[in-house]
């Protein structure tokens, strides 16, 4: 199929031809044409194979097909997203994909200043990207007229739906009209979630592109099965190898992710670090750097494992195995995005073989495992830090006996004289 077989407009394909894309994906052959037909959607498709793509395209299309009235503008389509690092990236691609349309995009989430993203809705805007915090904030101050809203999209509607998010979701579709269209895309899609998202969409279409539980074909996994405190060195040992040149690493806690990049900062490997206590402005000059190449690695939290667009990443390194096996399939689609090659390496811990096995049932097979060829495993565990050792050092400390409680007592008053 080629792209002007998608029915999509002019300017469209314009910025498709300039990005240089030469075909659709299957996912975004399957779900495009029902998308212009008005159908609601279900759009299941692995990591990187181009979903922000298969929503945009026909959103944008139908809102250019139908120019906006006079007056101020309010949004006509909301595109949701669970992460400000996915919800810059969405209107990042909107920007580019609707760059030969008069229209005006948007985007609200939390971490920086109300003020600009206030003035823009000000200003009036087609399209709005948007957290659901930020957004339920601002339109409970004024901002952002949600009685316009033709379109809907959930981008990683698994997560959109989950317990956290779905309150935050009723309370939006509670200000939209009822005469809309709702798309729900993710790679990776519960029946429970998927009969939830049903109560969302009005006889919806279901687009499924290969096994929900796929990682994406490209990305070539193995283990490495390691002792806790050799990880750190064994991740040492694999850099020296320069096709490991940009490499995403995912550890458990952001403790752990500040942890480790100190030490790789101090082994000399330039590295960037994401999590939720680091501000905006710091979630995006590690962004930025990574990108760019001024940070080797990106060392992050699964806050990374959605929302994480950038080309060329070589290697996923699970330093610690994710909790959820739906959190595997994300991470490790951030590389082999759009048909490139690219490897998925997670260090196993003698504790993380049942989690490993419970990986590999939900995968339906089994993960390689391999050694790291003159990597020496008898490295002493590091010594405790000054804090580790006073730590134990107190709790090691015997408990004093307790007090006695102190007698109190009182002389016997004098008796007064009669006289």
């Amino acid at each position: 199929m080629a792209f002007r077989d998608l029915v999509l407009s002019s300017p469209i394909l314009e910025a498709i031809r300039e990005a240089g894309y030469t075909e659709p994906t299957p996912i975004q052959a399957a779900a495009i044409p029902p998308i212009l037909a008005g159908h609601d959607l279900i759009g299941i498709a692995q990591t990187g194979t181009g979903k922000t793509a298969a929503f945009s395209w026909p959103v944008l299309t139908k809102l250019s097909e139908q120019p906006p009235q006079g007056g101020r503008r309010a949004p006509r389509a909301l595109i949701l997203a669970p992460t400000r690092e996915l919800a810059a990236q969405i209107q990042e691609n909107i920007r580019a994909y609707g760059k030969h349309l008069p229209l005006r995009a948007a985007s609200v989430f939390g971490g920086v200043s109300e003020r600009p993203q206030i003035e823009a809705l000000r200003s009036g805007v087609d399209l709005l990207v948007a957290c659901p915090g930020r957004l339920l904030d601002l339109h409970g101050q004024g901002y952002g007229d949600l009685s316009a809203i033709r379109y809907l999209v959930l981008d990683e509607a698994d997560r959109m739906l989950d317990m956290g998010f779905l309150p935050a979701i009723r309370q939006i579709l509670r200000k939209l009209p009822r005469e809309r269209q709702t798309l729900l895309f993710s790679a990776t899609l519960s029946p429970e979630i998927e009969s939830l998202a049903r109560e969302f969409l009005r006889s919806p279409k279901l687009v499924e592109i290969g096994r929900r539980s796929n990682p994406a074909q490209t990305v070539a996994q193995f283990v490495y099965e390691v002792a806790p405190h050799l990880k750190t060195a064994l991740l040492l040992h694999l850099l020296k190898d320069p096709k490991l040149d940009m490499v995403l690493v995912f550890a458990r806690t952001k403790h752990r992710a500040d942890r480790l990049a100190r030490q790789l900062e101090r082994s000399g490997v330039k590295t960037a670090t994401l999590h939720s206590n680091r501000s905006q402005s710091q979630r995006m000059r590690a962004l930025r750097d990574f990108k760019a190449g001024a940070a080797r690695l990106l060392v992050a939290t699964d806050i990374a494992s959605r929302g994480i667009d950038v080309d060329g990443i070589s290697h996923v390194v699970n330093f610690d195995l994710p909790q959820n096996p739906e959190d595997y399939v994300h991470r490790i689609g951030r590389t082999g995005r759009a048909q490139a090659i690219g490897d998925a390496i997670s260090f196993v811990s003698p504790e993380e073989r049942g989690p490993l096995r419970s990986l590999e049932r939900f995968l339906g097979r089994g993960i390689p495992r391999k050694q790291a060829e003159g990597f020496h495993h008898d490295v002493p565990a590091p010594e405790p830090s000054a804090r580790e050792e006073r730590t134990q050092a107190s709790s090691e400390r015997p408990l004093r006996p307790s007090r006695a409680p102190r007698a109190w007592t009182r002389a016997p008053r004098a008796r007064r004289s009669p006289v």
